[in-house]
C-alpha cells in the first residue's frame, strides 16, 4: 500500500504539478498563520507575530524543496536541471569539450572495434543448432585432416558423437554454359548436414543414404550468397545440370543465408558429397595414407565429457596404429573448436585479440586519467565559484552531482561519437576481402553486445574521471578560497593521478616502441632472402583437373602452356610448379635414408616440403643452384628418379652437403631418388620458420595437374595478365585462371605482420595522442595550482626559464620517467612481436633514436600551451583577483 502510495503521489506531482505546488504553498502558510494566531495572543500586533512566525518556520524555500522530496520525483528534476545546467557550462569551453570528447570517442572506438571482432570469431557461437557441443577431431601430433579410410572407422567406431561428418575445401571449375569459372566449395560427407542440424532454403540436401559407392551422387547445393550473385535468385536453378570439373552435377538445394560452413571466415560457393572426390580432386578414397579430408566435426551426445570422448577417439587411435602400422604412427586425439581450424589459426587468434583487448583497455584506462587530470585542472580553476556557491548554501553533494553530470555528458558524447565511427570501420571491415583469390570474409558486424558494451564503457568511464576531482572539491574551505584565493603550493609527494600519467607515458613509449620495431621488422622482411626473386613476376595458377585433363593428357598440356607463355613478347622464362613458396599450402612427406628397410612413419628421417617443377622452374624463379645439375626433359617417367635439395635436406639425411650429391634416399612407398643437384635454401610456409628441408622433383617423373606457372617479364603486369589471358584461352578456352603478381601472392602470407604492424601503429598513435592530452593536462592542473606563486614570482623578477621550470617541471620529469619505462619495456617485449613480425629487433639505432624524439616532441607538443599561460601571468591582474 506504502509503495502504491507513492506512485500515487509522484503520478500526481508529474501530472498536476502546479495543483500539488499551489497546495503545498497553501499547507505551508497555514502553518505560519497558525504560529501566528498563537503569538497575536499575549498581546504581540499581528506584523511582528507574522515576522516571528517567518522566523521561527525558517526559509520557506528549504521547506518546500524538503516537501518535494518527500512527494518523491525531486531527483528527476534536479537532474533535469544538472544536465541544463551542464550543457550550458560545458558549451562555454568548446575547446575543452571537443578534446574531451575526441578523447574518450578514440579510446572507446578503438574498444569497441577489438571488442567486436572478438565477439565475431571467438564469442559468438557458430550459426548452427547446438553450437556449444559441436567439436572438430585434431591430432594433437599434426592437425585436423584425415584420410577417408580413418573417417570411416572413426565415425563407425565412436560411441561418443551423435553422428561424424568430414568435409574438405578445395577449388573446381564450374561452367554454367557461359564462361567456365574458378570455383571454391566444400567437400562434405553425405551426413553433413543432418549431423549439423541445417535445413535447406529452397529444395533439399544430399544425404548418407544417396551415397552409392565412389562417383555416385553427382548432386550439388549453392549457397545462398552464391546463388544471390550467380544466378540472381533464380529458383528454376533447382534440377538444373552444370558441368564441375567437365562432369555433370545437378543442382538440388539452395543453403539458409545464415550458413556458410563451419570455418567461420571461409565462404565456399557450393557443397558437393565427398563421394565423388575422384571427380573433383582424383584423390583415392581407400588411400589410408593421404590424409586429404581438411576436418572431421560432430556434436558430443548429451551426457558425454570432453574427457571421456577423447579417451573413446585415442582408443580408436590405438587400433589403428596397431592395425595400420605402415600408415599410421602414435594416433593421439582432442577436441577442438572448428570455427578457427581448431588450435592452429584459434590459439594465435585468441592471444593477438587478447592482446589488442588488453592494450586497448588500458588505452581507455589512460583516457580516463587524462580526462580526470583535465577535469581537475577544470576543477581548480573553477574553484573561486564552488567556494561562493558553497557559501551561498548549496549542498557539497549537489555540487558534486553537477560534475558527475558534466562527465556523464562528455563520457556518453564521446561513446557516441566513438561507437559510430567502430560502427563504420567495421562496416568497411565485414565488406574487406583481403585475398581476391580465396573467398575469405571477416563477419564482424556490431550487435547488441558490442553496442551494450560500449554504452557500459561509456558510464563506467564517465564515472571514474568523474570521480578525480570530488577530493578536491570535498576538501574546499569557501572561507579560506573566497578569503586568500586558491592554495597555490602543490605537494612534493607523489599522487595517483601521477602514477597514472607515467604509466599511460610507458603505455605509449612501449606501443610507439613495438609499432617502429613492427615496420622495420616488415620492412626487412620484404627485403628479405625468400630463396626466389618476387620482382618483375607474374603466377599463373590453375589445376587441369578444372577443364578435364587428367592421366596422360596432363604433361604435354603443360609443355604446350609453357611453351606458349614463352613466345609472348617481353617474356623473359616461364616455369612451372605444382605448388610455390610461401604458397596457400606447403605440401609434405616422410622420406627414409637408404638403408631403411622399415618404412614405417615413425622410422622417417626428415618430413620435407615437395615441389614438383618443370626444367625452366629454377631460372624462372631466380633460385640459385649451387652444385649439380637441373632437370632436363629426359628426366621423365622412363628415366631413374632425381631430385634437387636444399642445404639442410642434405644435412639432415646425409651428414652434409658434400655427401648429398649423388646420394640416395627412399620415399614412403619405397621409390628410391638420387640427389643430383643443391639450390639455395628459401621460405616456405611462413617468414618466421627455422630452415625447413625441402626437394624439388622433376614434375614429368612426379605428375600433377596442379598447375602454377611463374612467368619473369619486365613489361606492365596488367598488359602482360591480358596477353597470357589470350594466349591460354587459344589453347583451350574452358581452362579458367587467376593471375597475379608474386608480389601480391605474398600479401597471404605478410597478412598477419602486416596486421600486427597496423594495429600496433594504430593504437601507437592513439596513445602518442593520449599521452599528449596526459601531459597538457597534468601541466595545465600545475599551472593553474600555481598561478598565484608564478605571479609572485613574476613581480618579484623571475626569469622565463624559472617559470617555466616551476610550472612544468614536474610533468617533464614524469614524461622522463614514463618515457624510459616504456621504452625499456618495448625493448624486452620485442622477443615475442618477433613470433609475428619477422626481423623484428629493437637493436637498431634509428628505432631508438626514434622512439626518443617522437616521445620529445609530444612532450613539447603537450606543454605548449600551458607554457604560454604561465609566461603570460599578469602580476597585478592576479593579486588584484586573489
Amino acid at each position: 500500500m506504502k509503495s502504491l502510495a507513492y506512485v500515487r503521489s509522484l503520478a500526481a506531482k508529474f501530472f498536476h504539478r502546479s495543483e500539488v505546488a499551489q497546495d503545498m504553498d497553501e499547507e505551508l502558510r497555514s502553518h505560519i498563520q497558525h504560529r501566528a494566531d498563537d503569538l497575536q495572543r499575549p498581546g504581540i500586533s499581528r506584523a511582528e507575530a507574522e515576522r516571528r512566525a517567518r522566523i521561527e518556520f525558517g526559509g520557506q524555500e528549504r521547506i518546500a524543496e524538503e516537501c518535494h522530496e518527500a512527494l518523491g520525483g525531486n531527483f528527476i528534476e534536479t537532474a533535469i536541471q544538472d544536465v541544463r545546467l551542464s550543457i550550458r557550462v560545458l558549451r562555454k569551453s568548446p575547446g575543452f569539450t571537443a578534446a574531451a570528447v575526441l578523447t574518450l570517442a578514440l579510446a572507446i572506438g578503438a574498444n569497441a572495434v577489438v571488442f567486436s571482432i572478438m565477439n565475431g570469431f571467438i564469442l559468438r557461437p557458430l550459426n548452427v543448432p547446438h553450437a556449444e557441443s559441436l567439436y572438430g577431431l585434431w591430432r594433437i601430433q599434426d592437425d585436423m585432416s584425415e584420410s577417408y579410410p580413418d573417417y570411416i572407422d572413426l565415425r563407425d567406431h565412436n560411441h561418443s558423437f551423435e553422428a561424424l561428418a568430414a568435409y574438405n575445401i578445395t577449388q573446381a571449375g564450374l561452367d554454367t554454359g557461359e564462361n567456365p569459372i574458378s570455383s571454391w566449395i566444400e567437400e562434405a560427407s553425405g551426413n553433413y548436414f543432418d549431423a549439423l542440424g541445417i535445413e535447406p532454403y529452397l529444395g533439399r540436401f544430399f544425404h548418407a543414404s544417396d551415397e552409392h559407392g565412389p562417383d555416385s551422387a553427382p548432386y550439388m547445393v549453392l549457397t545462398y550468397a552464391f546463388w544471390h550473385a550467380h544466378f540472381r535468385e533464380d529458383r528454376t536453378v533447382l534440377g538444373r545440370v552444370v558441368e564441375v570439373n567437365k562432369h555433370p552435377f545437378t543442382i538440388i538445394g539452395i543453403a539458409p543465408p545464415e550458413f556458410h560452413g563451419t570455418l567461420l571466415f571461409f565462404h565456399p560457393d557450393f557443397f558437393v558429397p565427398l563421394i565423388d572426390q575422384g571427380q573433383i580432386d582424383g584423390n583415392d578414397l581407400n588411400a589410408r595414407g593421404s590424409r586429404w579430408i581438411f576436418m572431421t566435426i560432430g556434436h558430443l551426445k548429451a551426457g558425454v565429457s570432453k574427457a571421456e570422448a577423447i579417451a573413446d577417439l585415442n582408443s580408436i587411435g590405438a587400433y589403428l596404429k596397431k592395425t595400420y602400422p605402415k600408415d599410421e604412427a602414435q594416433v593421439t586425439f582432442e577436441l577442438a573448436r572448428p570455427s578457427l581450424y581448431g588450435d592452429y589459426l584459434g590459439r594465435p587468434v585468441r592471444e593477438f585479440l587478447t592482446g589488442l583487448m588488453l592494450l586497448s583497455g588500458l588505452i581507455l584506462l589512460a583516457a580516463c586519467a587524462n580526462l580526470g587530470s583535465l577535469f581537475a585542472a577544470r576543477a581548480a580553476d573553477r574553484s573561486r565559484e564552488v567556494a561562493l556557491r558553497l557559501a551561498l548554501g548549496s549542498s557539497r553533494k549537489r555540487i558534486l552531482r553537477g560534475l558527475f553530470t558534466e562527465a556523464l555528458l562528455v563520457s556518453l558524447v564521446g561513446g557516441a561519437v566513438g561507437l559510430w565511427g567502430s560502427v563504420f570501420v567495421l562496416q568497411g571491415m565485414s565488406a574487406w576481402q583481403p585475398f581476391p583469390r580465396w573467398p575469405v570474409h571477416l563477419s564482424v558486424n556490431p550487435d547488441a553486445h558490442v553496442y551494450g558494451m560500449a554504452l557500459l564503457l561509456a558510464l563506467a568511464s564517465g564515472f571514474l574521471f568523474g570521480a578525480v576531482p570530488v577530493r578536491q572539491v570535498l576538501a574546499t574551505n569557501p572561507y579560506q578560497v573566497v578569503k586568500v584565493g586558491t592554495p597555490g603550493r602543490m605537494g612534493r609527494r607523489i599522487t595517483a593521478r601521477e602514477v597514472l600519467l607515467v604509466v599511460q607515458i610507458a603505455i605509449c613509449a612501449v606501443l610507439v616502441t613495438s609499432s617502429m620495431v613492427a615496420v622495420r621488422g616488415l620492412a626487412r622482411s620484404l627485403h628479405n632472402n625468400f630463396g626466389f626473386d618476387p620482382q618483375n613476376t607474374l603466377l599463373v595458377d590453375t589445376d587441369l583437373r578444372m577443364a578435364g585433363y587428367s592421366g596422360d593428357r596432363v604433361p604435354p598440356m603443360q609443355k604446350r602452356m609453357v611453351d606458349a607463355l614463352g613466345t609472348i613478347p617481353g617474356v623473359e622464362s616461364v616455369g612451372l610448379s605444382d605448388q610455390i613458396p610461401l604458397g596457400d599450402t606447403a605440401p609434405q612427406t616422410n622420406v627414409f635414408t637408404d638403408n631403411t628397410s622399415d618404412l614405417r612413419p615413425s622410422n622417417a628421417a626428415a618430413n620435407p616440403v615437395m615441389f614438383k617443377i618443370s626444367p625452366e622452374y629454377f631460372h624462372a624463379a631466380r633460385t640459385i643452384l649451387l652444385s649439380g645439375r637441373n632437370f632436363t626433359s629426359h628426366d621423365d617417367k622412363n628415366s631413374p628418379r632425381v631430385a634437387v635439395v636444399t642445404p639442410p635436406f642434405a644435412k639432415k639425411i646425409f651428414g652434409s652437403v658434400t655427401n648429398a650429391m649423388g646420394g640416395s634416399y627412399k620415399m614412403p612407398d619405397g621409390t628410391r631418388i638420387q640427389v643430383v643437384g643443391i639450390v639455395e635454401d628459401g621460405k616456405y610456409g611462413s617468414l618466421t620458420e627455422d630452415p625447413q628441408p625441402a626437394m624439388f622433383l622433376p614434375v614429368l617423373q612426379w605428375p600433377s595437374t596442379s598447375t602454377y606457372l611463374v612467368v619473369r617479364s619486365g613489361r606492365d603486369p596488367q598488359q602482360l595478365a591480358a596477353a597470357i589471358r589470350t594466349t591460354l584461352r587459344q589453347l583451350d578456352a574452358g581452362l579458367p585462371v587467376f593471375i597475379q603478381t608474386r608480389s601480391k601472392e605474398l600479401e597471404f602470407i605478410l597478412f598477419g605482420p602486416r596486421m600486427a604492424t597496423l594495429a600496433l601503429g594504430v593504437l601507437g598513435g592513439m596513445g602518442a595522442m593520449l599521452a599528449v592530452t596526459g601531459i597538457f593536462g597534468m601541466a595545465a592542473y600545475s599551472v593553474s595550482k600555481r598561478l598565484r606563486e608564478l605571479g609572485l614570482r613574476v613581480a618579484l623578477g623571475a626569469q622565463r626559464k624559472e617559470l617555466l621550470q616551476t610550472a612544468l617541471g614536474r610533468a617533464v620529469k614524469l614524461l622522463a620517467l614514463g618515457s624510459t619505462a616504456g621504452l625499456l619495456l618495448g625493448i624486452l617485449a620485442t622477443p615475442v612481436l618477433a613470433f609475428i613480425v619477422n626481423q623484428a629487433t629493437p637493436h637498431d639505432p634509428l628505432i631508438l633514436v626514434g622512439v626518443v624524439l617522437s616521445m620529445a616532441l609530444l612532450g613539447l607538443l603537450a606543454a605548449w600551451i600551458p607554457a604560454r599561460r604561465a609566461l603570460s601571468v599578469d602580476p597585478m591582474r592576479l593579486l588584484r583577483e586573489e
